[in-house]
C-alpha cells in the first residue's frame, strides 16, 4: 500500500472512531462543541505521532530482540502514559498558551483506547516506520475531522426541537450511528 493511500484511507475509510469503534468515550464526552472537540482531535494527534514513533522503536529494537513480545500491553501503555506526562509538563513550562488551549483534554488521553489500538494496529499491520506515523498522523487526524463534525452537530441539535427522550447521550449515540453507516457505506461495508 502506498503511503497516500494509507494516509486517506487511515483518515476516511480506516477511520479509527466510526469503522474500529476506538475513542468512542472521548468522541461523545468532549464533543459538545467545535471548540473542545478541536481541543481534543489536537491533543490526539500530537500524542499519535510521538507515542507511534516511540511504541515503533521500543517494540522492534528492544521487546522483538529481547523475545518478550508479550509485554507489548504494559510497554505501550507506560509509553503513552509517559508522553502524555512529558508533553503536559513542557506545555505548562515552555508553552503555557497550548497548555490552556488543551486544557484538560491532554491528561484524558492517557485513557484513550484509541491511542492504544492504533499502536497495536501499526504493529499487527507490520508496518514499517514511516507507514506507522503516516497512519497515526492520518488517524489522527481522522478523529479531529470526525470529532468535530459531531461536535458542530451537536451544537445545532442544542436548538433543535428534539423530542425530551431523545435529547443528550441517546441523539448523541443515534448521529454517530449514522455517521458510521455513512463511513461503512462509503468503504462499501
Amino acid at each position: 500500500m502506498n503511503l497516500i493511500s494509507l494516509f486517506i484511507a487511515s483518515i476516511l475509510t480506516s477511520n479509527v472512531v466510526l469503522t474500529k469503534f476506538l475513542g468512542l468515550c472521548p468522541f461523545i464526552g468532549a464533543s459538545n462543541n467545535k471548540k473542545d472537540a478541536l481541543k481534543m482531535g489536537v491533543s490526539v494527534t500530537i500524542v499519535l505521532i510521538i507515542t507511534s514513533i516511540i511504541t515503533y522503536l521500543l517494540y522492534y529494537y528492544v521487546l522483538v530482540l529481547l523475545d518478550a513480545t508479550y509485554l507489548v500491553n504494559l510497554l505501550f501503555i507506560l509509553v503513552i502514559a509517559f508522553v502524555v506526562q512529558m508533553l503536559e509538563m513542557i506545555f505548562k513550562k515552555y508553552f503555557l498558551n497550548v497548555y490552556h488551549v488543551l486544557d484538560i483534554y491532554l491528561p484524558l488521553i492517557t485513557t484513550n483506547c484509541a491511542i492504544m489500538g492504533l499502536l497495536l494496529i501499526n504493529i499487527n499491520s507490520d508496518y514499517n516506520l514511516i507507514e506507522a506515523i503516516i497512519n497515526s498522523f492520518g488517524s489522527g487526524l481522522g478523529f479531529t475531522l470526525v470529532i468535530i463534525v459531531f461536535g458542530s452537530i451537536r451544537e445545532k441539535m442544542e436548538n433543535s426541537n428534539i423530542p425530551n427522550n431523545f435529547k443528550g447521550t441517546p441523539i448523541a449515540l443515534i448521529t454517530a450511528g449514522i455517521m458510521a453507516l455513512l463511513f461503512g457505506s462509503y468503504m462499501g461495508g
